[in-house]
C-alpha cells in the first residue's frame, strides 16, 4: 500500500481565479476518475458542495455516485474565518461559524470523509488569538459527535507558522482537532521544511500540495532612475518544477509517522493558463510525481 494517497482537490476545477475553467461537481468527479485519481477533496462552498444545496439525502446520493466512479471523499474543505465580524461584537459570527463547521461535519460523515479542513483567522485588532483555542475546542466537540476530525490548515494569518500551529493544537488539546499541514507556508516563510515536517507529522491528518516559482517584483522610482524591490509574486507550476522541496518535506513527514492523503490543488494562476488541457496536464504530473515518490519510499 502506498504511503501517501494522491487526492485531487475540486477547487482545481472550480473557476476560482480569472481564466480558470469551471466544472460542475458531477463533471469534476468524472474528470478525477478519468485522470486516474481514487480520492478527492471537495470544496465545501459553491459552485461545488455548499451546505445550502447538499443535505443528507443529496450527500448520500453523491457518495453512491463517487463509489460508482471508483472514488472516495478523503476530505471536505471548509472555508471559515473565525475573526470575521470581530469588529461587530453584537453579531453572532463565531456561533454562526461553529454551526457551519458542525454542518460540514454532518455532511462529511454522510460522504464517508473522516476530515473537515478548517482555517483559523485573519489578523484583526479586535480578535485576540487566544480566542481560537475556545472556538476550535467547541468546534472539535461538535465534530466528535460525527466521528470527524477537524484539520486546521496553516493558511490564514493566525498560527500560520508551524510552531504557532503546534502551540495552538497543544492548547486546544482535543483528539478531534489536528493539522492539515502544508509545505508551501513554511517554504514561503523561509523555514526549514524538514524540521517543520518532523515536528508537525504527529499532528497531521492531511496535507495539500501546490508548487510555485517566485517572480521578482519592483516599483520604479523616477527620481532615482532605479527600481525599489518588492515582495516577490508566486506563480503556480507543476509539481517538481517550483522552489518548494517536496521530496524533503514528504520524506520528513513519512519519517515522522505520517501515512495518508496528499491533495493537489490548483487555486491560483497557473503557468500555462487555466484551460482544461493545462489543468489536466498538471494533475497528471502530480500523479506521476507521487507515484515515483511512493515507489522510492518502498
Amino acid at each position: 500500500m502506498a504511503a501517501f494517497e494522491p487526492v485531487l482537490h475540486s477547487v482545481s476545477y472550480a473557476g476560482v481565479w480569472p481564466g480558470q475553467a469551471r466544472l460542475a461537481l458531477e463533471d469534476f468527479l468524472r474528470k478525477a476518475a478519468e485522470l486516474g485519481f481514487r480520492a478527492v477533496m471537495l470544496m465545501a462552498r459553491r459552485p461545488h458542495l455548499s451546505v445550502l444545496d447538499y443535505g443528507r439525502e443529496e450527500c448520500l446520493r453523491l457518495r453512491e455516485r463517487m463509489e460508482s466512479l471508483g472514488l472516495r471523499c478523503a476530505v471536505l474543505a471548509g472555508y471559515n474565518d473565525f475573526s470575521a465580524g470581530a469588529g461587530r461584537p453584537e453579531a453572532a459570527l463565531p456561533e454562526i461559524q461553529i454551526a457551519h463547521i458542525e454542518a460540514l461535519c454532518r455532511r462529511a460523515a454522510d460522504l464517508g470523509a473522516g476530515v473537515v479542513r478548517v482555517f483559523t483567522a485573519y489578523e484583526h485588532p479586535a480578535f485576540p488569538q487566544h480566542r481560537l483555542v475556545e472556538l476550535l475546542r467547541e468546534a472539535a466537540d461538535r465534530a466528535a459527535r460525527y466521528e470527524v476530525i477537524l484539520g486546521v490548515q496553516n493558511h490564514h494569518d493566525c498560527a500560520s507558522h508551524y510552531l504557532a500551529l503546534r502551540d495552538l493544537l497543544d492548547a486546544v488539546d482535543h483528539p478531534n482537532c489536528k493539522a492539515c499541514f502544508d509545505a508551501w507556508t513554511p517554504a514561503l516563510q523561509g523555514d526549514n521544511l524538514e524540521a517543520a515536517a518532523r515536528i508537525m507529522a504527529p499532528y497531521t491528518v492531511h496535507t495539500t500540495a501546490a508548487d510555485y516559482q517566485l517572480r521578482p517584483r519592483f516599483r520604479y522610482q523616477p527620481a532615482l532612475v532605479n527600481f525599489e524591490p518588492l515582495v516577490p509574486a508566486t506563480l503556480a507550476v507543476p509539481m517538481g518544477e517550483g522552489f518548494i522541496n517536496y521530496r524533503a518535506f514528504f520524506q520528513a513527514l513519512y519519517e515522522g509517522g505520517y501515512r495518508g492523503p496528499v491533495a493537489y490543488e490548483m487555486c491560483s494562476p497557473l503557468r500555462g493558463g487555466g484551460s482544461i488541457g493545462n489543468l489536466d496536464r498538471c494533475a497528471r504530473a502530480f500523479l506521476a510525481y507521487m507515484s515515483e515518490f511512493n515507489r522510492i519510499l518502498h
